[in-house]
């Protein structure tokens, strides 16, 4: 997803990241155990004076399946779960309502959590920046690049340029 917000218009730094779970100070391999209770994020920062939160809430819901429980393509356990982690009263309402929004788009039931960010955790920094770094990677190939023509093809207007 990292790569995905990167090139929308606004957003001013895209970290990758864990978050929603108890283990202090997280790593990779205790995330990918499926054991923390965190799950594999991205925190924004955004300019809303040049792209609203719902804009990118909208960018959320159509570059990934916001239907499978604790499951993005082949990556399977509660750290690859469709999350949105909010910060004030405000995010939380927007992201309900875009939650109810999503829900007419699909036909099997949007099991997203939506739940108050706690504490962030930054990834290690091998996983900064990596699609940007690995483009030739299969993961890149398979789970990215697809995302990416989902933002090109929808979302137009929002890339920079």
């Amino acid at each position: 997803m990292e790569a995905v917000y990167q090139r929308i218009k606004g957003a001013s730094s895209v970290v990758s990241g864990y978050a929603g779970g108890e283990e202090a100070s997280p790593s990779y391999e205790q995330v990918s155990s499926g054991n923390t209770g965190h799950a594999e994020v991205v925190q924004i920062e955004f300019d809303p004076a040049i792209i609203s939160y719902a804009q990118i809430l909208d960018v959320f819901w159509a570059i990934h399946d916001p239907t499978t429980m604790n499951r993005q393509g082949n990556d399977v356990g509660s750290q690859y779960r469709s999350i949105i982690l909010y910060v004030s009263d405000e995010q939380k309402s927007e992201a309900e309502k875009s939650f109810a929004d999503a829900q007419k788009l699909w036909d099997n039931p949007v099991v997203t959590e939506i739940t108050a960010l706690g504490k962030f955790y930054k990834a290690e920094d091998y996983h900064q920046n990596y699609f940007n770094n690995h483009p030739e990677a299969a993961y890149c190939q398979a789970v990215i690049n697809p995302k990416l023509s989902k933002l090109q093809d929808k979302f137009q207007t929002l890339l920079k340029p």
